[in-house]
C-alpha cells in the first residue's frame, strides 16, 4: 500500500455544478481539496443562500487564489480584497464575490469544502417525548368561569413541573392546558406519566398523555421534526387519563411491571408510515 497519496485537479472525484460556480472535489487522505472557478457576478448571499438555508456562508475556509479578484466580509463589517497568490484564512459567518469581470480560480485546502452547497447540518438526538393535554379544558373553563380557571391551571401546573423535575424530564414547552417535556430515559418517561395522571385526577382535572420515542431536532428554545407531531397524535388517541405509547417506545421498555394493551396499528395524520400504538395499563 503506497504512503504517498497522488491525484490530479484535472481528474476530480466529484464535479459540483452551482449557479455560477464549479467545484472540483479531490479526496487526499481525510482533507477535502478544492478547485473553483467563480464566473463574474457570482456572491455567495445571492447564489448560494437558498441551497444552504444561511444568510451567511458557515464553512470555515482556508484559500489561495490563482487568478482573479475576490472579495470577503465578515459578519462584523471586516472587509479584505484578495488578489492572485493570496492565501487568506476566513472563519465562518461571511459573504464573498467576485470582483470585476474576471473569474475567480483558487484553491481551498482546509479540509471542510465537502460542505459547499449543502444545507448546514442541524443538531439532533434521539430522545423520548412526552406530551399532556388536559380532557375538556375549553369546556371546563367555561364551567368554573376565568378566575377560578386560572387558579386551577396554575395548580395543575405547578404540579406536573414537580413530577418532570422528580423523573428528570426537560420542559420543552407549554401549549396553554398542556406540556411537552423530553426525557433520556423511556421508562422514567412513564412513570412520570403515571404520577402526572393521578395527580391530575386527584384534582378532577384529568389529563391524556402521549409518549413517542424518535429522533428531534434541537432548535433555539425549542425542538422539532416528525417524532413530535407523531407524540401529539400518539396522544390525542387517549381519552382521560389514558397513557399512550408508541411502538417505538414500547419497544425500550425493560420493567415487567408496566404493561400495555395495543390499540392497533394507527395511521396517524401526517406520519409517512403506520404506528402500532399502546395503552398503559393501571
Amino acid at each position: 500500500m503506497p504512503r504517498i497519496e497522488r491525484k490530479s485537479l484535472d481528474q476530480p472525484d466529484e464535479v459540483r455544478e452551482l449557479p455560477l460556480l464549479r467545484a472540483n472535489l479531490l479526496q487526499v487522505g481525510s482533507l477535502k481539496i478544492g478547485h473553483g472557478t467563480l464566473q463574474p457576478g457570482w456572491r455567495w448571499s445571492t447564489h448560494m443562500r437558498s441551497a444552504t438555508d444561511e444568510a451567511l456562508c458557515q464553512i470555515h475556509h482556508l484559500q489561495l487564489v490563482l487568478s482573479g479578484r475576490f472579495a470577503v466580509q465578515l459578519d462584523d463589517g471586516e472587509y479584505a480584497e484578495l488578489e492572485p497568490n493570496d492565501v487568506f484564512d476566513v472563519p465562518p459567518g461571511h459573504d464573498a464575490w467576485v470582483i470585476g469581470d474576471e473569474p475567480v480560480v483558487l484553491i481551498d485546502f482546509l479540509g471542510n469544502i465537502e460542505q459547499l452547497g449543502r444545507p448546514a447540518s442541524r443538531d439532533r438526538m434521539v430522545t423520548t417525548l412526552l406530551m399532556t393535554d388536559i380532557v375538556d379544558s375549553t369546556a371546563t373553563a367555561s364551567r368554573l368561569g376565568e378566575t377560578a380557571w386560572k387558579q386551577l391551571l396554575g395548580e395543575h401546573n405547578r404540579l406536573v413541573r414537580m413530577r418532570l423535575e422528580r423523573y428528570l424530564g426537560q420542559e420543552v414547552n407549554t401549549t396553554g392546558d398542556g406540556f411537552l417535556a423530553m426525557f433520556a430515559s423511556t421508562e422514567a418517561a412513564i412513570h412520570c406519566a403515571e404520577s402526572i395522571r393521578d395527580a391530575t385526577a386527584g384534582m378532577e382535572l384529568p389529563v391524556r398523555i402521549g409518549i413517542h420515542t424518535g429522533e428531534v431536532e434541537l432548535l433555539p428554545g425549542d425542538i422539532g421534526g416528525v417524532a413530535v407531531h407523531a407524540a401529539a397524535r400518539v396522544m390525542s388517541l387517549g381519552g382521560a387519563s389514558e397513557i399512550m405509547v408508541s411502538s417505538a417506545t414500547r419497544g425500550l421498555v425493560a420493567d415487567p411491571e408496566l404493561q400495555f394493551v395495543s390499540r392497533g396499528v394507527q395511521q396517524l395524520k401526517g406520519l409517512p408510515t403506520p404506528l402500532e400504538v399502546f395503552a398503559l395499563v393501571e
